[in-house]
Formats: C-alpha cells, structure tokens, sequence
C-alpha cells in the first residue's frame, strides 16, 4: 500500500471516527433502548422518511440543474450528476470551511470543460451560496422572535451561539459584498486592493493564492457581462431549491418521529446550524454537526434519546450517505492519467 493510498484511507476515515466517536459520547448515559418502543413504524412515519428522500433528491438535484445552467446545457444530466456526487464527497471529507465545491473546477474540467470556464462557474457557485445566504437569513431573522430561533434563551449556550452566528453573517456578508463588487461590478480595482493588502508582511503567505483567485474574479466578469436576467434568475432558483431541500430533510424527519415540534421553528433553525457549519474546522463538519444539532433541537423534545436518534438520522442522509457514493464513484470517475494531477489539488486545498 503506498503512502499516497494511506493518506486518501485517513481522510476519508477521520470524518468517519470523529463523529462516531461524539455520537457514542452523547448517547453514553442518555440512550435508551426504550426510546425504540416510541417509535412506531405507521403511515406518518413511512410517508415522514419518502419525503426526507425526496428532500435528499431535490438537494442534488437543484445543483445538479445549476451546473447544467451555468454551463448553458454543455453537461448531460450524467455529468452533471457525477460533478454533483464529487463535490459532495470531497465536502465530506474536507473542514466545511474549505468545501467540496472550491473542487468543482476540477471535476467539471474532468468533464472537457476548460479550466478557465470550469474556474468561472466555481466563482458563480460561491457567489451564489453566500449570496442566497445573506438574502434570507435577513427574513428568518425578522419572522421568528429570537428566543425561537436561537433555544435556550437564557443559556450560555444560546448566547454564544448568536454572537457566532452574526459573527459568520457580518463576515459572509463582506466576503459576499467582495465577490459582487469583484466579478460584476470592478473587477479590476478590487484585484488592486486585494493585492495591495495582500502584500503586507503578515500576510504576504497568502500572495499567490489571493493573485489566482482576483484572476479568476476577472475572468468571472468578463463571462458573466453577456448574461441576461432570466439567466441570473434560474441560476439563483436552483441555488435555492437545493439550500431549501437541505432545510426541509429535518423537518421531514421531525414530522415522522416527533410531529409535536414546531415546524416553521425547526424549518427556521436550519439556517443557523448551517451558518455555523460553514466554518466548522473538521471535515465535513464532523463531532461539530452531531453536538450542535442535539444541542440546538434539544428543546423542542421531551426526552434526550429521541434528538439523538434525528441526530443520527440527518447525518446519514446529509452526510454519510454522500461519502458512501463518493468512495465508489471516484475510482471509476478518473482515469489513471488523471488521478495523480487530481489528487494532488485536493492534497493542495487540504
């Protein structure tokens, strides 16, 4: 077994320990096998899991339909499919902080899209998550008073969560205010900038990889100048149709095993917890994802064994099942001239 093979087993593995281990953590001393004798498997509970597939579905398939927009049809639904399964795996086993979908240029350049191109619809992927993000989490806010959203008012724990929350927004909502201004509206007097202030000392390190990205920004702006509003218009809809659906797998999941919870809260909490995955430094989000959904949702049930098991049951269908795909999709995905060069940009981004 090579070096190189026993690297790739580890970062595929890690994930995998890490949130099975904060899973034994938490149900050690609450878990109950009569928690089981709750759960009743009658047409609420059957109908509860066709939705939570169908929401997994429809989550693949929003990104699936932007890949096809964005590449005005160039990618079959295959290909988009496969571009689609890649990102998510590599997102499963990379911090969310970095994600899967920085990796899109180089599965869609594995399907004979340019790399100029492929690095051009990576640029409008990310701009389009943070923006759907900055625009309705806004609204969320505004709907749902904030003892609601946040759980735990009175807790440390729902405190440090807001001031983290609105932390990641504040932040996002700049990175995103740079993209807009970068790759739509001055392209070239923000690659200056970001140029200029990257050449400071403290941060001169980062030089190279700022100088790359704001040239891909003026790339970006150059394709996207010849776009027209319906253009823009099916490109955000599908970014929302797949963000919805992520949301929606919890409240389908909800509805079959503790239909007395809230809904619209538990809809509405959804964009938290994503907020604060966004910058969860494990891969995939692991041990962080599993502690703060129980933590979080913890109030909404009566009895802590049942907000495990939702727990583990969101994580397979948002998480586990997408690394399952993934290890045996990308042996036969890439060829052998090719592997080498791809596994060396993801050692990169790792």
């Amino acid at each position: 077994m090579t070096t190189e093979t026993i690297k790739t087993i580890a970062k595929i593995t890690l994930p995998i320990t890490i949130g099975l281990a904060v899973f034994i953590w938490m149900f050690h001393g609450e878990f109950s096998l009569n928690i089981f004798k709750q759960i009743t498997l009658d047409n609420q509970l059957i109908t509860s899991l066709i939705f939570a597939i169908i929401f997994v579905v429809g989550r693949d398939w929003g990104m699936c339909w932007r890949f096809r927009t964005l590449t005005d049809n160039s990618l079959t639904w295959r290909q988009s499919l496969k571009v689609t399964m890649l990102c998510e795996f590599t997102s499963t086993i990379t911090p969310t902080s970095v994600g899967g979908g920085a990796l899109s240029m180089i599965f869609l350049n594995r399907e004979r899209i340019n790399w100029g191109r492929a690095t051009t619809i990576t640029m409008i992927t990310l701009f389009l998550d943070e923006l759907f993000f900055v625009i309705t989490c806004p609204i969320v806010i505004l709907l749902f008073p904030s003892e609601q959203l946040f759980g735990f008012a009175d807790s440390e724990f729902s405190q440090g969560l807001k001031l983290i929350f609105w932390i990641i927004y504040i932040a996002i909502a700049i990175w995103t205010a740079i993209l807009y201004i970068g790759i739509i509206v001055k392209p070239q007097a923000v690659r200056n900038i970001l140029m200029k202030i990257f050449s400071w000392r403290l941060l001169r390190r980062w030089q190279k990889g700022m100088d790359e990205m704001s040239n891909n920004m003026l790339s970006t702006s150059i394709d996207i100048k010849t776009r027209n509003k319906k253009w823009w218009i099916k490109a955000f809809s599908t970014t929302a149709i797949s963000w919805f659906s992520r949301y929606l797998l919890v409240n389908a999941l909800f509805w079959g095993l503790y239909p007395a919870a809230d809904q619209l809260i538990i809809f509405g909490r959804q964009f938290i917890v994503w907020a604060i995955l966004m910058v969860s430094p494990t891969p995939g989000g692991s041990g962080v994802s599993e502690y703060l959904f129980s933590e979080y949702y913890g109030d909404l049930i009566v009895g802590g064994s049942m907000v495990l098991i939702l727990a583990l049951l969101w994580r397979i269908l948002s998480y586990y099942i997408y690394m399952l795909i993934g290890i045996f999709m990308l042996p036969s995905f890439l060829s052998a001239k090719k592997i080498e060069e791809t596994k060396q940009n993801i050692n990169n981004r790792l």
